[in-house]
């Protein structure tokens, strides 16, 4: 059994979710979303999103966690920022020893929905379906526990692939 933290980085919103793996069985462990005072300092934010992912590690005891790559169409300030909540969120759980998976979101999204092109709805829906015990308040919990999930396939086609 494998216990994956999925991380949707963002600066207002930082969503989380852990799940454990057990071959093709996945569980809902917990799940939430880190929200950072927007009228903080960026450096004062980054701060906080990282003492948040810190205490998430020592609360729940990860063995890997997985990060979604982040795509911005929006200006270059914006995705400067978001490049930066991201690092944040990768530095991590790397710095606590973690095995670290960055995935894009449109795999993800077939990963969970079989479908790249996926709507949030259609992933909350997906992750519900796949979590029937998870209990998550929002897309950026959900988009967590969807980036774990991605993981915790990939990970068992990595092992399956090593094996053959």
């Amino acid at each position: 059994m494998v216990r994956i933290i999925g991380i949707d980085p963002g600066l207002r919103r930082c969503g989380w979710g852990v799940i454990e793996s057990e071959g093709n069985r996945l569980t809902y462990v917990a799940s939430g979303t880190l929200t950072p005072p927007v009228d903080l300092p960026l450096a004062e934010r980054l701060v906080l999103i990282h003492a948040g992912l810190n205490e998430l590690i020592d609360r729940f005891r990860p063995d890997e966690a997985a990060i979604e790559e982040t795509f911005v169409s929006a200006g270059a300030r914006s995705a400067l920022q978001l490049g930066q909540a991201r690092g944040v969120a990768l530095m991590t759980p790397a710095l606590r020893g973690l095995v670290v998976g960055e995935y894009a979101a449109n795999l993800v999204k077939k990963a969970v929905v079989g479908s790249g092109h996926a709507e949030k709805e259609q992933i909350q829906m997906m992750v519900k379906v796949l979590l029937p015990a998870a209990d998550f308040k929002g897309a950026d919990a959900a988009d967590a526990l969807a980036i774990a999930i991605c993981h915790a396939h990939h990970r068992t086609i990595r092992q399956i692939r090593a094996i053959a």
